[in-house]
Parts: structure tokens; C-alpha cells; sequence
């Protein structure tokens, strides 16, 4: 039986990746720690633990320590604070890890390194500027005027982000957090967005599947409208996708090894536009994938244990048009397109009828 430690395990995305766990065809062992004393009872695993914060000085000793003490073969991580603390201090660990290299988890965890490099290599992103001064952000208002786009450098769930602000609420927004050398302001693009996740082994693409976001959950509660909590994502299949996701990858590593979540949203002329990679880790709701009939995290665990994995079909091998349909407190659901448009055109017959 393997023994896996999971990080911040009551939180979704760490959940997501325990259930997935759960339904594989092997029996794990699961170590769920947290550094939060309430979400840790979240967790989903065999035994919990609370821990230090990644940020703390004794965090990976007391990881160590828990290592040690559960036998533990495996670590997985979610947070991006976590792989990226994980991942400098990968050879410290009493245990095997599967993440890609220091450096690409350096540069990708990094908004504006990550734009530098695909800039570089030619790849479509929008202009983006770092805020360094007030300067630099009356220069950005000069280019895209108040179709701007404000966020911080670091963090997931549109930490930081602002969606066409005027200059005053920019300008007290990044004050108000201290945030100079810590945001960028850039073009504005459409609010179509997309997820290409990717399981790559020294090199070599291993499996691949791509989905839009419908919508954001809870959209109207953030001024930007993106929470990082998505509404309902939809399998999708595409070969520009595919082709460009790749060509993202690329222009930041040249044997990518281990989890590449590539998002990118589409500019006003409907090319998709890098805009991040979630390095080293799922995105949040990938339990999706394994429900529809591909467990990532599975695939993931038996690669770093040197187990063959084979897929017939590599990209994209889930049917187009599957929905996961989630929100707070509430179960998933997994439906077709059929069934939803089914729901939606009985809706307006009865409709019609109420009108005859």
C-alpha cells in the first residue's frame, strides 16, 4: 500500500485529489495536513495533522517529522505557496516527490517571469506592464486606458485582481496592499477562458485534457468577477488549444516533468492568450476528470513510482460536451449537454403552453 502525504487537505483542491485517490483501482494510505485548525477536519484522509505555515521556518523539518512518523512514501502539494517552498527544499525531503524543475516552478510561480519568457519566445500574451511607481501605472492607463487589467504576480483565485477600475481605485487598491513591484496592469482580454492540464514524464507527454470555464462561481462578489472558483467547467477538445498549450509549455521548459495546468483566456480577436501555469499541481476541480472516466492523480502517483501508464489516446480522451456542475455546499454534478439543453427545452414548451 502506498503511503501519500497530501498539504492543505481540507481545502477543495487537496480534496478533489483524495477522492480521486479513493476511487483508483489501488488502496492508498492517506496523510492529510493543514496548517489551519478547522479545515484540517475537512480533510478526507486516513489520519490528520495540523502543521506549521510553508512560509514558517520549521515547516519542512515538522513535514519531515510527519514523514518519519507515517512511513510516508509520497508528497503531494496544492497550494502555490506550498510546491513552491516544497520545491525548493525537494532534496531535503524523507520522501519522493513528482515535480517539474526549481526553475520552472521559480519562474511560473511568478505572473510577470512568466510573461517575460513567453514574450520571448513569441508567444500570444497581453502586454503587460509591473507596477513598480505611480509612474508605471499612469503609463499603463495610457496604453489600455480604463480597459485594463490589474493583478498581483503571485497567488491563485484572481488574488489581487481588478477588471477595468478607473485610476483613483487602482491606485488606492495597490496602496492599500502595499503592492508596488507586486502587481501588473495589462490589456484587458474577453472573459472566454480555458484550462489544458497535463501530466508530462522527463519530457514526454504522458495524458492531456482540456475544458472551458461556463462561468465563475459567486462572480458578483468579487470586483474583477474571477474568484477562482469555477461555476461549471465543460470538456472540450481543440487542436489550436492543444498546439498552443504546448508551445506554452515549452517556452519555459524543455523537458517538462510532472503537472503543467495551463490557463489561458481569448483576446477580442479569439486567439487564446497565456495567461498562467499552475505549476506542479491539479487544478482545483480536476475530480471532475476522474468522474468522467480519467483519473489524473492516479496516473500521477503511479509515474513517480516508476509504474507504466498507457493511453490510447494521449489529448483530450474524454468526450466533448461533459459538465461539472458545482458551487458552495453543494455536490457536484456530472450531466451532458443533452441532458441540460434537454431540461432547458422542456422549460420553454411548458412556457409556450402557459402563453396558448
Amino acid at each position: 500500500m502506498k503511503r501519500i502525504l497530501v498539504t492543505a487537505a481540507g481545502g477543495a483542491p487537496a480534496i478533489n485529489f483524495t477522492r480521486s485517490l479513493r476511487d483508483a483501482k489501488d488502496d492508498y494510505f492517506l496523510l492529510g495536513v493543514d496548517c489551519d485548525k478547522y479545515t484540517i477536519h475537512r480533510a478526507e484522509t486516513n489520519a490528520k495533522e495540523l502543521c506549521p505555515k510553508a512560509t514558517e521556518a520549521d515547516y519542512i523539518p515538522y513535514l519531515n517529522y510527519l514523514i518519519e512518523k507515517y512511513k510516508i512514501d509520497f508528497l503531494h502539494a496544492q497550494p502555490d505557496v506550498e510546491v513552491g517552498v516544497i520545491s525548493e527544499n525537494r532534496d531535503k525531503l524523507k520522501c519522493k516527490t513528482f515535480l517539474p524543475s526549481k526553475e520552472s516552478v521559480h519562474i511560473l510561480r511568478d505572473k510577470f517571469l512568466s510573461y517575460q519568457e513567453w514574450e520571448r519566445a513569441g508567444v500570444k500574451v497581453p502586454q503587460t506592464i509591473l507596477l513598480k511607481n505611480k509612474a508605471d501605472l499612469e503609463r499603463s492607463y495610457e496604453l489600455f486606458g480604463t480597459d485594463i487589467w490589474i493583478r498581483e504576480i503571485q497567488g491563485a483565485a484572481g488574488k489581487g485582481s481588478l477588471s477595468s477600475p478607473d485610476f483613483d481605485e487602482a491606485l488606492k487598491h495597490i496602496e492599500r496592499k502595499h503592492g508596488w513591484g507586486k502587481f501588473t496592469a495589462a490589456e484587458k482580454l474577453t472573459p472566454k477562458s480555458v484550462t489544458w492540464m497535463a501530466i508530462y514524464d522527463s519530457g514526454k507527454l504522458i495524458i492531456a485534457q482540456s475544458r472551458e470555464r461556463l462561468y465563475w462561481e459567486a462572480a458578483n462578489r468579487a470586483q474583477s468577477g474571477v474568484t477562482g472558483i469555477t461555476g461549471t467547467g465543460r470538456t472540450i477538445s481543440n487542436t489550436l488549444i492543444d498546439e498552443v498549450s504546448q508551445k506554452i509549455i515549452f517556452a519555459i521548459d524543455d523537458k517538462p516533468h510532472g503537472v503543467f495546468s495551463v490557463d489561458m483566456t481569448y483576446d477580442k480577436a479569439g486567439f487564446p492568450n497565456a495567461t498562467e501555469i499552475n505549476i506542479g499541481k491539479f487544478f482545483t476541480t480536476h475530480y471532475f476528470f476522474t468522474k468522467a472516466g480519467i483519473n489524473f492523480p492516479e496516473i500521477y502517483v503511479k509515474l513517480s513510482f516508476g509504474e507504466a501508464v498507457n493511453y490510447k489516446n494521449t489529448i483530450n480522451p474524454l468526450p466533448e460536451g461533459l459538465n461539472w456542475i458545482r458551487g458552495m455546499d453543494t455536490v457536484p454534478i456530472l450531466l451532458t449537454d443533452e441532458e441540460i439543453e434537454n431540461k432547458f427545452r422542456e422549460f420553454n414548451e411548458q412556457k409556450a403552453c402557459l402563453k396558448a
